[in-house]
């Protein structure tokens, strides 16, 4: 009998993947503490019930939403991937690395503090990462190492190369196999298709599944037994009725095609076959163009039954593990994202200037790991005790980072510098490419209407919907501003290795702070940028008091220095711009009493607003003294917005008013 052995690796399972997937493993960890915290002597090994009671405590702490059909199944489900990281131990209770990773995402504290420059969250998923491992047939290897090799000695991966060949690398041989196949890719003196369908027929399980084939005549059972299908032979009857579609086709006769097109549509994926078989997949024109319709293929083609067998056996696994590979590429590529050290851009996965730079240093160290499992797994370990004879200083990444950029560096404040003017030089790019003003104002308009699909496929799925919106909102301000200063200190928000959003704002704090020096156009000054996508009496009760709060604890902080809030959102209610507009003349104390600021400046705008600056290019140049005329007015709270600022932006010409 024909038993199936895995090819490739995989982080996690299919189950796990997630939108926002370092937030939600964040507040995963979050929720299992508190859970663990009210049900202490529980146990979750073969316990349904205390399963079924996590699950009904995700939904009651809205972390999900509906009614499984089995709850203790979606509980284990939607936990398993933090097993993969180490974050959390077989039982469900957080491990030293999840605690760790806890306190850090509780206190809102991510900045960094480790010789790679990435945020300390990051920095715990980067050490687990460098400790997890896969059994791949009881040969453990460690996937994000095998990526760093593989990065090292290749420069980089295409989103191809990263998808179809990096997870079929389980061992030594396989990995000096596929890094010397990606450079014949590279020469054009192979294809990932040849190179799948070598390493498949490397193992010996599929060399005896042809050849049990070979040996027999075809039927359902032994294109089932040949399919060598990891859950159940019987999933691949339907390979039965394609092989005798092709075995039987006639090119003339219009209903051979289209039994063969209806054969491929039977296959979960066959809309592999039918891409590669036909040119077109209409059936009228298929009946009209019966042999035309077809593409020059060589198992349409072939000269005797054992030669049909051999190109559709290997149709058959190939087809089946690109499947898989490019089914499980996306939660890769999630998990190794959350390191930040991974740029996935441009179609190339590269490593980040300073990881690569470290990387070098210890590359040899760490092919000692690329094949071993890791005991170290559940701890929250120096990364001395995760690489071997781990010796590397502050200086001597600094000596790597000045020879291979061509930069002085002298101290950390130098790599510092080097990579905050890295970061904006690429966040620049980032703005040009991915997101000119006609995707910004669709953006603006999706989330007016909260077309969530779109705004996730348009700037990322790993950060969640008000983080996206003041992501947007910063990227528009400072296109407002002329890209004048450094927005990404002004971004009170996490950015992930690409530069886009990964998590919310830590709370307490303004969303986005924006500093101007002394122009011809105003005075040296803070804006305060606030933003709600929430409406009605949500907007009133959740946002009238921080805002103001913000501005007037950033004011207190220093007396001396001019600052004003601006409040973004799509619908402005009534009662926030009456409050905003109190606020002008109503004091707001310290906690002490001691310290007073007697007048506060809060502009809110809407969404609406914001596409009428973008679309006609007015500049911040013209929206001070705008905002400045419009806070002086002593225009009544209903009729002031219309009056003082949609009136005016419909009238504002693009060519900058004269200073103040």
């Amino acid at each position: 009998m024909c038993t199936y052995k895995s090819y490739c690796w995989s982080l996690g399972t299919t189950s796990f993947r997630t939108a926002d997937f370092n937030l939600k493993i964040e507040k995963q960890l979050l929720l299992l503490s508190e859970f663990w915290q009210k049900h202490p002597y529980g146990r979750w090994a073969s316990n349904e019930p205390i399963q079924a009671l996590y699950y009904d405590f995700m939904k009651e702490s809205r972390f999900l939403s509906g009614d499984a059909p089995n709850k203790p199944k979606d509980a284990r489900e939607k936990t398993s991937g933090l097993i993969n990281l180490g974050l959390i131990n077989d039982e469900r209770r957080l491990t030293h690395a999840g605690e760790s990773l806890l306190h850090i995402a509780a206190s809102g504290n991510f900045q960094s503090n480790n010789l790679l420059q990435i945020p300390s969250d990051s920095y715990i998923y980067f050490k687990q990462m460098l400790k997890t491992s896969c059994a791949v047939e009881k040969t453990p290897v460690r996937p994000f190492v095998v990526l760093i090799l593989a990065l090292e000695e290749l420069e980089y991966l295409t989103q191809e190369e990263f998808t179809y060949l990096l997870p079929l690398i389980i061992s030594p041989k396989k990995y000096r196999d596929i890094i010397e196949s990606i450079k014949q890719l590279r020469k054009g003196d192979t294809t990932i298709d040849e190179i799948i369908i070598h390493t498949l027929l490397s193992m010996e399980n599929y060399h005896e599944a042809l050849r049990f084939l070979l040996e027999r005549p075809v039927s359902e059972s032994v294109i089932c037994e040949a399919g060598i299908n990891r859950k159940s032979r019987q999933y691949d009857g339907a390979y039965y009725l394609l092989y005798q579609a092709i075995k039987d086709l006639n090119k003339d006769d219009p209903q051979s095609l289209l039994n063969l097109l209806s054969a491929c549509r039977k296959i979960r994926i066959g809309i592999q076959w039918s891409n590669y078989l036909f040119k077109t997949t209409s059936k009228t024109r298929i009946s009209r163009l019966l042999s035309l319709a077809l593409n020059d293929v060589p198992v349409l083609n072939c000269k005797n039954e054992d030669e049909l067998k051999i190109r559709f056996f290997h149709l058959m696994h190939l087809f089946k593990a690109k499947a898989n590979l490019f089914d499980y590429s996306d939660l890769n590529r999630r998990y190794f994202a959350t390191t930040d050290t991974v740029l996935f851009k441009d179609n190339q996965i590269k490593l980040a200037s300073v990881p690569k730079c470290f990387f070098k240093l210890c590359i040899d160290n760490l092919r000692e790991l690329a094949f071993t499992a890791s005991e170290n797994l559940p701890l929250d370990c120096g990364i001395e005790q995760i690489i071997p004879r781990y010796n590397i200083s502050e200086n001597d990444l600094f000596d790597k980072l000045a020879s291979d950029y061509g930069i002085t560096v002298q101290s950390l404040s130098d790599v510092e510098k080097f990579l905050d003017d890295e970061r904006h030089k690429r966040f620049n790019k980032l703005i040009d490419d991915q997101f000119p003003n006609h995707v910004l104002l669709e953006l603006l308009s999706d989330f007016e209407t909260r077309n969530d699909d779109n705004i996730r496929s348009l700037v990322t799925n790993n950060a969640d919907i008000p983080t996206i919106f003041e992501y947007i909102v910063g990227i528009i301000w400072y296109k407002v501003s002329n890209r004048q200063g450094r927005i990404l200190d002004y971004l009170n928000l996490s950015l992930d290795a690409d530069l886009l959003p990964k998590t919310h704002a830590a709370g307490g704090i303004e969303d986005i702070t924006y500093h101007y020096d002394a122009s011809p156009y105003y005075p040296e000054h803070s804006l305060l940028i606030e933003l709600t996508l929430a409406d009605g009496n949500n907007q009133r009760r959740m946002e009238m008091e921080p805002v103001s709060r913000h501005l007037g604890e950033f004011l207190l902080r220093d007396e001396n220095q001019k600052a004003y809030a601006l409040f973004v959102t799509p619908y402005l209610h009534l009662n926030v711009v009456s409050d905003f507009r109190g606020r002008k003349q109503m004091p707001y104390y310290s906690g002490d009493g001691e310290h007073c600021i007697n007048s506060m400046k809060i502009i809110p705008l809407q969404t609406a607003e914001l596409k009428t600056i973008l679309e006609h290019s007015i500049t911040y140049n013209t929206l001070y003294p705008l905002f400045e005329k419009a806070y002086l007015s002593d225009e009544m709270p209903k009729t002031w917005y219309e009056k003082n600022i949609l009136a005016y932006l419909q009238n504002t010409q693009t060519t900058p008013r004269l200073p103040l």
